[in-house]
């Protein structure tokens, strides 16, 4: 095998894995981002009851997908600086058609009728009462169309907008201050993707109230933007590690033409 051959290998696995690594955490967000839990009562805490505005009250309320979701915009930013916007553009539009995927096979799922010994096994919970196994399980999996809607548009344009923020700051600084062009295309991107998720999907399609929506995208994106900020050690021993495993002059011929990468993401 000669050297250009084991590079092209080693380079096509790396974003075999890196894709890997995004599809799944955008997917199982996605699947989780339905359940809204309290930061408060993680940490046995009463309700914050920050005011807002208008009567509203903010406290630590956040979608479950965030969890998860820094993993999402760090292989982004990988992805971004080895593979460029072209890159970018591949794994969104796979990720994109593998949720929408996701949501047609669950629909199907959730239709099926249960079957009776199904029901009658699981008919009760540990304390006694009874317990409707195919009603949760429906209403764990099936989401209304403005969550996957609201999912969809909100993914694209982050993706939109963290590719292109990290190219023009790439420009700006060149291969230097590696921090600064990821992290600065994430947190403009996650405030984008934290309100429009919550807008589409609970109050133009829901029932939430505009101030439930505010209060929740808040808290969101704060929990973004300082988590953000403190994985950029991280991305910093990702980036040592590929350039490692790539070779250090290859690597750098990978991230320039990456650089140079002028595709439209969609």
């Amino acid at each position: 095998m000669t050297a250009a051959s084991a590079f092209e290998k080693k380079k096509t696995y790396l974003f075999l894995v890196l894709s890997s690594i995004f599809i799944t955490n955008a997917l199982l967000a996605e699947l989780i981002g339905v359940k809204i839990f309290s930061g408060e009562a993680l940490f046995h805490l009463p309700g914050a009851q920050i005011p807002l505005f208008a009567g509203a009250k903010l406290d630590f309320n956040l979608s479950a997908g965030v969890i998860i979701w820094p993993v999402v915009f760090i292989t982004t930013d990988i992805i971004n600086e080895y593979f460029g916007k072209s890159g970018v553009k591949k794994i969104s539009l796979i990720t994109v058609s593998l949720i929408l995927y996701t949501f047609l096979v669950i629909g199907i799922i959730t239709n099926l009728p249960p079957a009776a010994f199904w029901l009658d096994v699981n008919s009760k919970i540990p304390t006694g009462q009874s317990f409707d196994i195919d009603f949760a399980f429906n209403s764990i999996f099936r989401q209304g169309g403005g969550i996957i809607i609201g999912s969809v548009v909100a993914f694209l344009l982050g993706q939109i907008l963290d590719a292109s923020v990290f190219h023009w700051l790439r420009k700006l600084t060149g291969s230097k201050k590696i921090w600064l062009r990821a992290t600065g295309s994430t947190l403009i991107s996650q405030l984008v993707d934290s309100f429009v998720v919550l807008y589409i999907a609970f109050y133009v399609f829901g029932n939430w109230p505009f101030q439930q929506v505010l209060s929740v995208s808040i808290i969101n994106y704060i929990y973004k933007f300082f988590v953000a900020i403190a994985l950029t050690p991280l991305l910093y021993l990702v980036h040592f590690g590929i350039d490692r495993y790539l070779g250090i002059n290859k690597a750098k011929i990978l991230v320039e033409e990456a650089a140079q990468d002028e595709s439209v993401i969609v």
